[in-house]
This record gives C-alpha cells, sequence and structure tokens, in this order.
C-alpha cells in the first residue's frame, strides 16, 4: 500500500506508471462480522453501540470482474446506512449479501463472513476489469454508491427501478471504508478539483439523493418559488437539501434542533428556521397517538414565516416521528417526498389530508448514474458545497459512526483512508479560493 500511497503523492506519476503497481494482497477495511450479526439481541436501537461491532481487519484484495474498477480510497465518509449495517437493523446486511451472492459466480464473491463497509469514496483508479474503456489506472476519481445489473428491461428508463439495484457497501461487500474498493466503472465520477479527497468523499451518497429526491422529475421536481420544508436542515441530507433549495429558487423553511443547527442554516442563506425542541412540537402524545392540535401548531408557524403560504414540498427522512405532521402541512395537491425513516419505518398518518386535498407521497431512494452525475457536477462547479464537519481516521470509524448514530455531529463527517493528513489532492487552487468560506462552513461553527 505505501507504493500506490507513494505513486498517488508524487506529481508526476503517468497512467501506465499505476497500471504497472503490483496490487497487494490485502488492505485493511472496516467490517462487520456476520458471526457477531446477534451482538446487540435485545437492546433498544440507542444502546447498540458502532464502537462495538466495527473492526478494522486486513482483507483479501477481491477478483476483478468484467465492467469493474479498483480504486485506491483516500477518503470515505460515514452515511446513515453505516450505521444500520454496524448495529445490524432492520436486518443484518449478511441477508443482502447472501441474495446477492446467488445471483452468479461472479457475485458470489460478495457472501463473505465480513463485509467491508461504506457507501462513498474519493480516490485513483488502480485497475478496471473488461469492457472498461471511459476510466483508466490514475484517474481521480469518486464514485456514487448504485450498483445495478441493467440485465432486465425494467432498469433501462430509470436504474433505480432494476430489480437487481443495490447500494453498494450496504447491499454489496467491498465498500468505501477501506484503503481499496471494489466499484462498477459506471459508479465512477471525476473528483472535484478544487476540493480535498475527504471534502470530495462526503457529497457522494447525500448529495445524490436529495438532488433525485428534491430536484429531479423523478422526485419532486422543485420549482422557483416553492416553499420547501427540510427536515434536520444542517445534518447530512438535509444540509443539501436546503442548498439545491436555495440554489433553485425556492424558499427552504428549515426545521432544526439546536441553536447551533439554526445559525448553520442562516450561514448557508436560509431566512425560515424553525428549532423544534426550542419550539417544543411534540406530535405524539404517547407511543400510540399523535396530536393534531400539534401538526396544527406547526402549520401556524410555518405560515408566519411564508407569509400565509403553506407547504409545496416536504423533504422527509425522519419518518414515524414526523410524517403525520408533514402530511397536514402540505398544501392541497402538495407533495411529500421521503427516502428514508430514521425514526422508524411504520408511519402514521390521516388519511383524509391526503386524499380530500390531492397531496402526493413519493418514494425516493438514492438516484440513478444520470442524476448522480448532475448533483456531482454542481458540487465541481461550486454551485453546491461540501457539508463536512470533522475527520476521522479509519482507525476511528467506529467513533465516528457512533456519533452519527447518537447524532452528535452536523452535516457530513469524513474518513480518511489511505490520505495520510487533511487537505490534500487539491488540484484547482483558484477555484478553491472563490469558494473556501462556502467549503469550510460546517468546519467553522
Amino acid at each position: 500500500m505505501n507504493e500506490i500511497l507513494d505513486a498517488i503523492l508524487a506529481p508526476d506519476t503517468t497512467s501506465a506508471d499505476f497500471a504497472a503497481l503490483p496490487l497487494p494482497e490485502s488492505y485493511r477495511a472496516v467490517t462487520v462480522h456476520k458471526d457477531e450479526a446477534e451482538m446487540f439481541d435485545g437492546l433498544t436501537t440507542r444502546e447498540k453501540d458502532p464502537r462495538k461491532s466495527l473492526h478494522l481487519d486486513d482483507v483479501p484484495v477481491p477478483e476483478l470482474g468484467p465492467g469493474e474498477a479498483l480504486v485506491a480510497v483516500m477518503a470515505s465518509s460515514v452515511n446513515y446506512n453505516s450505521v444500520w449495517t454496524s448495529i445490524f437493523e432492520p436486518v443484518s446486511t449478511f441477508a443482502f449479501l447472501e441474495r446477492y451472492g446467488k445471483l452468479s459466480p461472479l457475485t458470489k464473491r460478495h457472501d463473505l463472513p465480513y463485509h467491508v463497509i461504506g457507501s462513498d469514496l474519493a480516490g485513483v483508479v488502480l485497475r478496471t476489469g473488461p469492457g472498461v474503456n471511459a476510466w483508466h489506472p490514475g484517474d481521480e476519481v469518486v464514485a456514487h454508491c448504485l450498483s445495478v445489473e441493467l440485465e432486465s428491461a425494467d432498469g433501462h428508463n430509470d436504474t433505480m427501478l432494476d430489480p437487481e439495484q443495490r447500494i453498494w457497501g450496504f447491499e454489496t461487500n467491498f465498500g468505501g471504508l477501506a484503503e481499496i474498493a471494489l466499484v462498477k466503472s459506471n459508479q465512477l465520477m471525476p473528483k472535484p478539483k478544487h476540493l480535498s479527497w475527504e471534502e470530495a468523499a462526503a457529497p457522494g451518497l447525500v448529495n445524490s439523493t436529495a438532488y433525485r429526491q428534491l430536484v429531479s422529475g423523478n422526485g419532486a421536481g422543485m420549482k422557483q418559488g416553492d416553499n420547501v420544508l427540510i427536515w434536520g436542515a444542517s445534518g447530512g441530507l438535509g444540509s443539501y437539501a436546503t442548498q439545491f433549495a436555495l440554489a433553485g429558487g425556492a424558499n427552504p423553511i428549515c426545521v432544526v434542533s439546536s441553536p447551533q443547527k439554526a445559525e448553520i442554516c442562516r450561514a448557508m442563506g436560509a431566512e425560515a428556521i424553525i428549532d423544534r425542541t426550542a419550539e417544543d412540537y411534540r406530535f405524539w402524545k404517547d407511543e400510540h397517538t399523535q396530536d393534531p392540535k400539534e401538526w396544527k401548531r406547526f402549520g401556524k408557524r410555518i405560515r408566519e414565516l411564508t407569509g400565509g403560504e403553506d407547504i409545496d414540498i416536504v423533504f422527509e427522512h425522519p419518518g414515524r416521528e414526523t410524517f403525520g405532521a408533514s402530511v397536514y402541512v402540505t398544501r392541497k395537491g402538495g407533495t411529500i417526498t421521503t427516502c428514508a425513516s430514521t425514526s422508524g419505518y411504520m408511519h402514521e398518518y390521516d388519511n383524509r389530508y391526503l386524499w380530500m386535498s390531492l397531496k402526493r407521497i413519493i418514494g425516493s431512494h438514492f438516484a440513478n448514474y444520470r442524476e448522480a452525475w448532475e448533483a456531482n457536477r454542481l458540487i465541481a462547479k461550486g454551485k453546491i458545497h461540501p457539508t463536512l464537519s470533522k475527520t476521522y481516521s479509519l482507525e476511528e470509524t467506529g467513533q465516528a459512526a457512533y456519533d452519527v448514530h447518537r447524532n452528535l455531529h452536523q452535516g457530513k463527517v469524513g474518513v480518511l483512508a489511505l490520505a495520510p493528513g487533511e487537505g490534500m489532492g487539491v488540484r484547482d487552487e483558484e477555484t478553491r479560493a472563490q469558494h473556501i468560506d462556502a467549503i469550510n462552513r460546517f468546519r467553522n461553527i
């Protein structure tokens, strides 16, 4: 690995040089172990500790197949799916690997007693398999997390509809929280040149998810002037949704849980902010009963911030805790778009407010290649910025996942893999200087 790192750090290493580098037999990777999948049985979700389940192991370099690439990972980041994997919820991800392993002799590689996790990376291509023409050893890349077989007609209008669509590093093995990752070549995109490795790795999953959910025609199709309610507006997903709303001429109404998080939204340019903790919204009377009076109080507060207008689009991801309120406050004919359920999967809402007001609920899951490419292009152009707040070492990934699990973080948290330190990999200092305040926004609060 030292020889690979030296080649990446050297200014004059050619593509042929990278192609000639010998691959190591093994690499360091963050894993969960199949024989520990029941280690948290009997504990509540909050009591489950990723620091106990995540391991840093030496694992063999996987065989390279057609249409694939091996990438030297300089940096990665922690997403909520890494937290789910680490606490074996809602199911153990080994069930995904077992199912994928039955698809073909090549996918059998993924069905192992350990799972290398992680759905983001920024790094350098080391090898490409047969049939790969667009990418070459030495290319500096980021990877989106859509892994798709594309052998079914269902996926050719929108690859997210392919029956063999999976999230890399969550439903497949050999993810990005490691020194080397295995990806399909159509996961690769150019690394934004003005960003460091850890900054470039941070947006991938959440930026693409927010783009599809909010901007794409496959999601809410946001337009200028829309009032957009964004839950967790300073978090990993919400911080990108807030930026997309502002950049697209919409009006974000940012819901946060602390004055510090409200300040982050103001720093991004948002003006309409609701601190749900300070205003003490309690949408549930108890575990089984919601409180419509709180929905109405919430709706009144929104109209105070919008000049009397209701919400056109709700950017939903908390799920059970907020969904009833989200359906209620959306305007007649408006849209609730949901991509996750971090507070619980079993949503409850009063259907009268949906059907009689002709509202729509749209399920949105990650993004197709085109959407991911467009989202990354906006990063590269400096229209949307990373929301990186803190960076950990590969050895500290358990702590990073714990912090995300307990909502102790702001924006995104990065993880250095091969990169020996922060701030490396910048190739366009001029563009970086133009956007440096926005790039560091989440670090400085």
